[in-house]
């Protein structure tokens, strides 16, 4: 079926004009609005619209019912760009062009009926009915982008999708979809809560702010569990892995209350270990309909990004070793940050390479952490793109822009996502927009830099919060089951904490994992031996005092005199010390005491 996206992006009266020409002689005009216009007027005059409903008073075709047909597909093509997508502010004017001036129509139209309605449901609808709706479905707290998708058959399915959902209720999730929500931002926001309470100022890059993502995740995996999925594997940076780890991994809390009390005990024998939030979980979960979902966690350094190439070859490997290439039975999903998404160019590599023969995994699910900031950086000056789901593009994904304080549009999206890769193997981005709750770690204060979103980011309530305001107000729970779920789940967690009892989930190994464990050590780790390292005295002494020495002629800031002072003071002593490490390919080089 033809596609006429190039008639609703002409103006009105430009069209009008077409049909004049066409109305004198069809052939005058270009074969696609010569078919448009056969179908038209097939449509109103054999399918029960009268002529005086599409035509003015000259005879001619209405330019009202095209303004009004143009607005609708200007509301499925920009829509989103007024989307309430935002939770701290209001958003930035992106200029959508979807005033009623912008198509020829006028306020007195507003209570005129227009059989162009029946293009989204509304049967003999005013133009006030008909915009109405519009909004309701492209400029809530979820807009989507999908009119940039050439394949017409995802796009349909698409629109078909978002225009025909249940409107009733919002997102028309059940009752006991809202009580999981509610658990797991339960789970989320107290997790966060009782880590920043019992670990003041230990680095843990902590979810706060964007603890749907963790509502969300149960949402894809219960979804794709529900259809073919027996295994779901994630790739993330460091920010929130703990939450993933405890809330969606499963991982028992007195594993990671070990790891801050530094019990834990790690295995070394193939490397020095890595940071709590680095690493990497397997486990075997069970969903609430009973389906059992093989998951992975890859472990990741500090490189962001630098985790996704090496999870789509994990998924690769796994659909081709386990499941003979059927990619409806994993998921790959790749959690990415907001500025890492924008500016790093592993990003743009692995969705770029996603549809080549080696490299397909059958579509990723793409979770943004959009919390607004790249380390300190405001998202306006760290991207020229509108949305930093930009590499989207590439490969015609849909996105997904949603609030993050609205968790039931976010599991709506979640869910439709899934839905979406498992039907066309094919990638989808989500775009969650939320806030950081403390600075790039719990060790910064981000007011130094961002002195006035911190200050809204203060006075915001947390998503747990807000939706359980907005459950009780709906009346779809009982007021005192917050307070009850809070008291039970910090109750739960300080137990793990004082007891340290908790039991390991059962995990079964898989083939490869077997194969991987087998490997022989080449050798013991007592027959390793230290090299010799360190510089003689004559260096460090040469070293010392070219560090103390400053620039003729170049007076330092008063703090830097007393530092330097200090130091000397040490020297003099005979308490300094040299500290030299290597960071990213840079030798470092410190004195003091």
């Amino acid at each position: 079926m033809k596609d006429y996206s190039y008639v609703f992006n002409a103006h009105p009266a430009y069209i009008e004009s077409m049909y004049k020409s066409y109305q004198q002689d069809a052939s005058s005009v270009d074969e696609g609005w010569r078919v448009f216009f056969d179908g038209f007027e097939f449509s109103s005059k054999g399918h029960g619209v009268s002529d005086t409903e599409l035509q003015n008073d000259s005879g001619n075709l209405s330019v009202k019912e095209f303004g009004v047909m143009s607005i609708i597909h200007g509301f499925r093509n920009r829509g989103h760009l007024l989307a309430t997508t935002n939770p701290l502010k209001p958003r930035k004017d992106r200029q959508p062009h979807l005033e009623l001036s912008d198509y020829a129509l006028e306020e007195s139209d507003l209570k005129k009926v227009f059989v162009a309605g029946e293009e989204i449901g509304i049967k003999n609808g005013t133009l006030a009915q008909i915009l109405d709706k519009l909004r309701t479905i492209y400029c809530g707290n979820l807009g989507i982008e999908y009119a940039h998708i050439e394949n017409r058959e995802k796009r349909m399915w698409m629109r078909e999708k978002i225009e025909s959902r249940n409107f009733e209720g919002s997102y028309g999730l059940s009752i006991e979809k809202k009580n999981q929500i509610l658990q797991k931002l339960n789970g989320a926001v107290i997790f966060e809560k009782f880590l920043h309470t019992k670990y003041v100022g230990q680095k843990r890059f902590s979810l706060e702010g964007g603890e749907t993502t963790i509502a969300a995740l149960d949402a894809m995996i219960n979804a794709a569990a529900d259809d073919k999925v027996v295994e779901v594997v994630i790739g993330m940076a460091h920010r929130g892995r703990l939450n993933v780890l405890a809330n969606t991994m499963m991982k028992t809390y007195d594993q990671i209350f070990n790891e801050f009390e530094g019990t834990a005990i790690l295995d070394q024998s193939f490397g020095d270990g890595d940071v709590k939030y680095h690493l990497g979980f397997s486990s075997q979960i069970t969903t609430p309909s009973g389906k059992l979902v093989q998951m992975k966690l890859a472990p990741n350094p500090s490189h962001l990004e630098a985790v996704n190439p090496v999870l789509e070859g994990f998924t690769r490997a796994k659909a081709d070793l386990l499941y003979d290439s059927n990619y409806d039975r994993i998921l790959p999903i790749v959690i990415h940050g907001d500025s890492a998404v924008a500016g790093q160019g592993v990003v743009y590599e692995t969705v770029q390479m996603s549809q080549l023969d080696g490299y397909y995994t059958g579509g990723s699910i793409h979770f943004v952490i959009n919390n607004q900031i790249g380390f300190t950086t405001n998202y306006e000056d760290a991207r020229s793109s509108t949305y930093c789901t930009a590499a989207a593009g590439i490969v015609q994904a849909p996105v997904f822009h949603v609030n993050g304080d609205d968790p039931e549009a976010v599991v709506f999206a979640a869910e439709l996502a899934v839905e979406y890769r498992q039907k066309f193997n094919s990638d989808v981005f989500i775009d969650m927009v939320c806030y950081r709750r403390h600075g790039h770690n719990e060790g910064d204060d981000p007011k130094f830099t961002q002195p006035q979103m911190y200050e809204l980011i203060e006075a915001h309530k947390n998503p747990r919060e807000l939706y359980l305001s907005a459950l009780i107000e709906r009346g779809d729970i009982d007021t005192k089951l917050g307070d009850e779920l809070e008291k039970k789940f910090w109750a739960e967690l300080q137990d793990r904490l004082d007891m340290v009892k908790q039991k390991v989930l059962p995990y079964k190994y898989q083939e490869p994992e077997q194969a991987w464990r087998q490997l022989k050590k080449t050798i013991e780790i007592s027959d390793m031996v230290a090299p010799e390292t360190g510089i003689s005295k004559k260096d460090v002494d040469k070293i010392l005092k070219h560090l103390m020495s400053l620039p003729q002629g170049f007076s330092p800031l008063a703090k830097i005199s007393r530092l330097q002072k200090s130091k000397q003071d040490l020297l003099d002593k005979g308490l300094s010390r040299l500290v030299i490490w290597r960071i990213d390919g840079l030798w470092i080089i410190n004195a003091g005491g």
